[in-house]
């Protein structure tokens, strides 16, 4: 936790608002090709958002998908009955996604996917919103599409949260909280503070999230409700507060305090406020992280000299140890199949983002810049964000667990930091 508190005090950057991009820099070999047709629209002017260009650049940042360029297309059906599969096949296209989007008081997609090979439909649907709400509509197609043509639920129509510090000569530090779609796209800054703000976190309805803020002068814990804008302060003792966890059925809340001594882990109901005591040593116990039973902790601990990663069972303390690759583990992150654990390992001085099989052992090295850190996994556990630097800026960017996809996802101005990937949004 504290080397987290010096990495974030020493960031510097120099912008209000940090939209970020996306820079592919590896895919898969022999993607799936498919062609996403631009969709047509019928409406006032021009259609508001390319849905079709949003749905492309989706699979395509998946590393499963290859879309079609434009350019390339002998033709631009809309409708089933424009379909002429022939001239897919000419260019060895797969899959074929078109649709139509229409204006209004609303926003209505309708769109087909087709196996081209097979000359069959296999899957179409109908998606409607407002024109704000048109770019997630269109995340909405990537997931159904990616659902049907993989077997995994698609999280493209989820969000992230980040922090970005921006520090100048000639006025005070700022610290901004900002939420954005999965992408990068539709940024917003729902808190700033002249403060450090550290360890955002979702809540599993994805409505609340926690973090730490230094605008008391020390690190506490607050609950932010991104409907209502309303935040609530829970934690104020003395010492460290920190790195708040909400428990599969959101009702708890994992921390790490050091206000009996040492930092320890507790937890804290939400409802009742009681707070429990789970760990209890002289070293540092710190970055919680819940097992999907509810029942169990992840942590970090340099109870054996160095930073290693154990499990703790809530209601015995019984303590195991899980890492044990490398002299350096930290920052436990768990994807939704519950074995396997996503890390920050050092190695030879460089600190990069590593995976180990929970029941198998085995640990893979997923990255190869040197100063890897707070490690998120998407709901789906097909990809995961990380911090990481891009020349003497602070990025983030994101890895397949396989390792093999990535991208960036620089900022266009300021120093990004923390991030955060939230649950699935809305119905399965």
């Amino acid at each position: 936790m504290m080397r987290q508190l010096i990495l974030l005090l020493l960031l510097v950057a120099g912008s209000a608002r940090a939209e970020l991009v996306i820079e592919i820099t590896q895919g898969r070999d022999n993607p799936t090709s498919i062609a996403v047709v631009p969709f047509a629209w019928s409406g006032w002017g021009s259609a508001p958002e390319d849905v079709a260009g949003v749905i492309s650049d989706d699979l395509e940042r998946s590393g499963q998908f290859a879309p079609v360029k434009l350019a390339n297309m002998l033709s631009l059906p809309t409708r089933e009955a424009d379909v002429y599969f022939r001239d897919w096949r000419a260019t060895d296209v797969e899959y074929l996604l078109i649709g139509r989007v229409a204006g209004g008081s609303g926003m209505t997609i309708e769109w087909e996917l087709f196996d081209v090979f097979r000359q069959a439909k296999v899957l179409s649907g109908r998606e409607s919103g407002s024109a704000e709400e048109l770019r997630m509509l269109g995340h909405r197609i990537s997931d159904d599409v990616y659902r049907q043509l993989t077997g995994i639920r698609g999280a493209f129509a989820t969000r992230i949260l980040y922090v970005t510090a921006n520090q100048r000569f000639d006025a005070p530090s700022t610290y901004q909280l900002t939420v954005a779609d999965a992408d990068g796209a539709r940024s917003e800054v729902i808190y700033e503070s002249n403060e450090p703000i550290l360890s955002p976190t979702w809540a599993p309805d994805g409505r609340t999230i926690a973090y730490v803020s230094f605008e008391t002068s020390r690190p506490a814990v607050f609950l932010h409700d991104l409907d209502t804008g309303i935040r609530e302060q829970l934690t104020d003792f003395r010492g460290l507060n920190g790195a708040p966890a909400f428990s599969p059925d959101g009702n708890s809340l994992a921390l790490t305090l050091s206000k009996d001594g040492s930092p320890d882990i507790y937890v804290l109901d939400l409802g009742s406020r009681e707070l429990r005591r789970v760990t209890r040593h002289y070293a540092i116990d710190t970055e919680p992280a819940w097992m999907p039973d509810g029942r169990s902790l992840l942590f970090t601990s340099d109870r054996g000299g160095r930073p290693q990663i154990y499990r703790v069972d809530i209601a015995t303390g019984k303590t195991e140890r899980v890492t044990f690759d490398g002299p350096w583990n930290a920052r436990a992150s768990l994807a939704a199949d519950g074995r396997t654990l996503v890390m920050v390992q050092q190695k030879d001085n460089q600190f990069h983002i590593a995976v180990q099989d929970l029941q198998g052992g085995r640990v893979q090295t997923l990255t190869s810049t040197t100063l890897d850190e707070s490690p998120s996994v998407a709901p789906n556990g097909s990809m995961l964000l990380y911090a990481t630097k891009l020349g003497d800026r602070g990025i983030l960017a994101a890895v397949s667990v396989d390792g093999g996809v990535k991208f960036m996802l620089p900022s266009r101005d300021g120093d990004v930091r923390e991030p955060a990937w939230s649950p699935f949004l809305g119905d399965p």
